[in-house]
């Protein structure tokens, strides 16, 4: 059985040559475009990946849904993987291994956040499991706005939700999401939108759903909104109770960073609220 692999992407110029190196060993890499306007494309087709683009319309789905159920996937087992992201040769051999002779229906791979050029062992950012790995009629991502939240046209922070049993693999994909201070706060602040959103006016699936730890997280997200001196109280949770101080100067960096978004977060929720409150009266 073989591996289908689709690569979500929007001016991905530096990271999508080695992302696709990657998964050279995939039957099929599909590159889910919007419109990038660095060299992306031209770089995938270069690489033997196939580029389709997507017209988003501003609402619901969004790119990594979209593409699960409009392309005509090759094989049964899709991987997504972000174009930031890199399977190892360790873990590529467990994915082809998985489908062989598949316990699940799904799979979780952990990753390792590398913020700049450090792993973050701590700071509540490992493990990090994700479902990547499934069959792809089985599995869609979680709908919890139907509109633009102002982060984009790609699933932010919705987790797949699979019609059948999960299993987690032992080996590690790397993330290089936050290159330097500059990407970390371009992305946190698209995030936040998205962040204020879902407090102020969107829906919250069955966090079962999305697995036990990704339930729990999610879970302890929610109570979160309702405790005061959030961006303090996030920070002491990063650094302290889930150990950041032992990574650190990076990992002091990156819980400060942390309490910035909560801030972000808080402030776009309320300004959202206050305005909505506006137009309705």
């Amino acid at each position: 059985m073989n591996i289908s692999v689709l690569i979500p992407v929007r001016n991905e110029k530096s990271n999508i040559v080695a992302c696709i190196d990657s998964v050279r060993w995939a039957d099929e890499i599909v590159v889910v475009d919007s419109g990038s306007t660095d060299g992306t494309i031209e770089l995938a087709m270069r690489e033997g990946a196939r580029v389709v683009q997507f017209p988003w319309n501003g609402r619901f789905p969004k790119k990594k849904n979209w593409a699960l159920e409009n392309i005509p996937w090759r094989n049964e087992w899709v991987l997504i993987l972000d174009a930031d992201e890199r399977i190892t040769p360790e873990l590529g051999a467990e994915l082809r291994a998985a489908v062989k002779n598949p316990r699940a229906d799904g799979y979780f791979i952990n990753r390792r956040f590398i913020f700049l050029g450090e792993w973050i062992r701590h700071c509540g950012y490992y493990p990090s499991w994700n479902l990547r790995l499934f069959r792809h009629a089985r599995g869609r991502y979680e709908r919890m706005h139907g509109g633009d939240t102002g982060s984009g046209d790609n699933e932010v922070h919705e987790h797949i939700l699979l019609d059948g049993s999960t299993a987690y693999l032992t080996k590690d994909m790397l993330h290089y999401a936050y290159p330097d201070i500059f990407t970390w706060i371009e992305k946190h602040n698209r995030y936040s939108n998205w962040e204020a959103e879902i407090e102020v006016g969107g829906s919250t699936p069955a966090p079962s759903a999305a697995g036990k730890k990704l339930s729990t997280q999610r879970k302890l997200r929610v109570a979160s909104r309702r405790m005061p001196f959030r961006p303090l109280l996030r920070f002491l949770y990063s650094y302290v109770l889930r150990l950041g101080f032992l990574d650190g100067r990076a990992g002091y960096m990156f819980c400060r960073l942390l309490a910035t978004y909560e801030m972000l977060n808080v402030f776009k929720a309320r300004e959202l609220r206050r305005r909505r409150a506006g137009l309705s009266s």
